[in-house]
């Protein structure tokens, strides 16, 4: 429970307000741990590699494969094992790299097969894994397939979604129906070569492929396969909600008939994601990356995560389906939802909204950042940076990073005149998302040593010159080196496998626990809200001991690591209570590496006097107000 200032109302108000708030804080088991071996995917850190702003190597102000492999050993020391790459193949750059115009190629931005053949080898070396962003969902309209499909030719006139238009009694042809683009407009295109339109869920420029085609599967059965020959680890597969589509291409329903008939916030999408037969495919592929690992003289497992934004519903069958199993782990977006205004409950919430509802036997995941998203420090401020750090890292399962949040790197602000990225002025329902994608800053030298060219590809961030690596490597109270000791924590038996269980404290405190048999026990801590919280963890969290270690304060707790705490109020030990500042957040650990000494805090008796009005959990209710109505020496006990 938590307190702004010392209560004033008379004793016996006191003891009602511990009986009423006891029951207010309830403590809620999420998650009951994993009694199995870790696979390696499981324990591992995923880093997004945006190639185009990670390193440039041969300076023309874009980052590349030989920039990538001239980096490798940043992810050894903070922590990373393994890293996805974004889109490197062959690409018109229509919607910068997502629009494939040869899966079995390198755009030549970022370098050349050899390159890749390389940097495969160091990665190898160094004891790393690599993932591959792959875009299964459509093609560029300059790919091989679609130039020979608008001409009709055999195999590939079916590799994509065809279809006639509808005549009208005026001599005019609509399209075959009201299916709309993410990018805004219709979802269909007219080509008079072929005398049909195709469908495209994102930009004209990228026409969907028709996965009913069994030949279209064939195909990418054999792109999958070519990856994997090559050595990468297992792929990240993009926009798969948007694979299938009914196939009886009836309209979809407008949510106000009256609104905007071209808004695709308007219309209900369950014609167009999340089809049906969409997660038979995502299994499908499944197996084959089991067969593939199981055929293989290197027999370690092949990953695949998903990239799909719905509802816990439809996110949950990308697991499987309890016969056929599907992704190792549907990216979980969740945490993306929090904002400034989120208070402890939404917190909770969104933790829980994904762990209540897996399946069993199923591994979570935490991304708080990627390239579609704003930058933590621009969404809820620099102040909590490391508390989204710390919500990644230490709630059970794999942890996600896009490249720069170890550093607390805000969105760039980029001029209208400064937009790469062509899709930002669609009409659809994406926002402007060049802020996000600038270049990894790196240290204080001119364009922050990502490139020698004078004029990056995006604008460097104005104040590289504070927030670079090389700045932050140095400085022990850093969001980096933060970063790293969460990392290492993460190799702890208690993070790896231990239980969880979530506590909301107060309105704007929330708390998590990890424990796992005898080891130690580790407690997280944040204050989400805007005033100075005093934090007492009751018997919720029963089993702690008279101590609290804080072994990772974000840097604006005030906090040192080493320093200890005082977890009860009622209980006079000579250690302070927990107090936060606002947007501050502790990770705090059962054992300790020194006894607290009463020159801790001299006042520490007076002070858990006048701040022990906090409330009671249930389990110890009558017992703590009893003991609190003797130390107030009432005349009526």
């Amino acid at each position: 429970m938590v307190s702004h200032t010392r209560s004033k109302a008379p004793h016996t108000a006191i003891f009602f307000f511990i009986l009423v708030s006891s029951l207010c804080c309830p403590s809620h088991a999420g998650w009951n741990g994993w009694d199995k071996e870790l696979d390696w995917w499981q324990d591992t850190i995923v880093y997004q590699v945006y190639p185009a702003s990670f390193q440039d190597s041969d300076g023309d102000g874009i980052g590349d494969l030989r920039g990538i492999l001239s980096r490798l050993d940043y992810f050894v020391e903070s922590g990373i094992k393994t890293f996805w790459v974004s889109p490197i193949f062959k690409s018109p750059m229509a919607d910068l790299g997502y629009d494939v115009s040869d899966f079995e190629s390198i755009n030549n931005l970022f370098g050349n097969m050899e390159d890749f053949k390389e940097l495969m080898k160091a990665v190898r070396e160094k004891g790393l894994r690599i993932l591959m962003d792959f875009v299964p969902n459509h093609t560029s309209n300059e790919h091989d397939w679609f130039i020979r499909s608008v001409r009709n030719e055999t195999p590939y006139k079916d590799y994509y979604i065809w279809k006639n238009g509808r005549n009208q009694p005026d001599g005019s042809v609509l399209p075959p129906n009201n299916w709309l683009s993410l990018f805004g407009g219709s979802g269909w295109t007219f080509v008079p070569e072929r005398g049909q339109y195709y469908y495209h869920q994102f930009s004209v420029k990228q026409p969907d492929l028709d996965f009913r085609n069994p030949k279209v599967r064939e195909e990418m059965y054999d792109v999958l396969k070519y990856w994997l020959d090559l050595g990468v680890d297992g792929f990240r597969m993009d926009a798969v909600k948007h694979l299938m589509e009914d196939s009886s291409f009836n309209d979809e329903t407008y949510i106000d008939p009256r609104g905007n008939h071209m808004s695709y916030l308007n219309m209900y999408h369950n014609l167009t994601t999340d089809w049906h037969e969409t997660y038979d495919l995502i299994y499908e592929w499944r197996q084959f990356l089991d067969n593939y690992a199981s055929n293989s003289s290197d027999t370690h497992t092949r990953i695949m995560l998903t990239e799909a934004y719905s509802s816990p519903y439809y996110l949950m069958l990308y697991y499987g389906n309890g016969t056929n199993t599907g992704a190792h782990s549907p990216f979980n977006f969740f945490l993306l939802q929090l904002s400034h205004e989120s208070n402890a409950t939404v917190y909770e919430n969104l933790i829980l909204e994904w762990i209540d509802n897996m399946p069993d036997d199923s591994w979570p995941n935490w991304v708080i950042g990627n390239h579609d998203n704003h930058r933590v420090a621009t969404r809820l401020g620099e102040d909590m940076v490391d508390a989204m750090a710390m919500l990644s890292m230490l709630l059970p399962g794999t942890s996600v990073t896009y490249q720069g949040e170890e550093l607390g790197q805000p969105d760039t602000l980029i001029r209208r005149d400064q937009i790469k990225d062509p899709n930002n002025n669609g009409l659809g329902v994406l926002d402007v998302r060049d802020p996000q994608r600038g270049p990894f800053l790196w240290n204080d030298s001119e364009n922050a040593g990502f490139t020698s060219r004078k004029k990056p590809w995006e604008p460097i961030h104005p104040s590289y010159w504070k927030l670079n690596l090389e700045s932050q490597k140095v400085n022990e109270n850093s969001h980096f080196r933060i970063y790293q000791r969460l990392a290492a924590l993460r190799k702890h038996v208690t993070i790896q496998k231990g239980t969880l269980t979530t506590h909301v404290l107060s309105e704007w405190v929330f708390a998590f626990v990890r424990r796992h048999a005898d080891n130690d026990t580790y407690v997280v801590v944040i204050n989400c809200g805007s005033e100075r919280e005093v934090v007492v963890l009751r018997d919720e969290i029963s089993r702690l001991p008279d101590y609290l270690e804080v072994v990772v304060p974000s840097l604006n707790s005030g906090y040192k690591i080493g320093d200890i705490v005082n977890p009860d109020a009622l209980v006079d030990i000579r250690a302070r209570l927990l107090v936060l500042r606002p947007k501050a957040s502790v990770v705090l650990r059962s054992s300790f590496s020194r006894m607290p000494t009463p020159d801790d805090d001299g006042k520490s008796k007076k002070k858990n006097s006048s701040t022990s009005l906090q409330p009671l959990s249930t389990g110890a209710l009558f017992f703590s107000a009893l003991v609190l109505l003797l130390r107030l020496n009432m005349s009526w006990i």
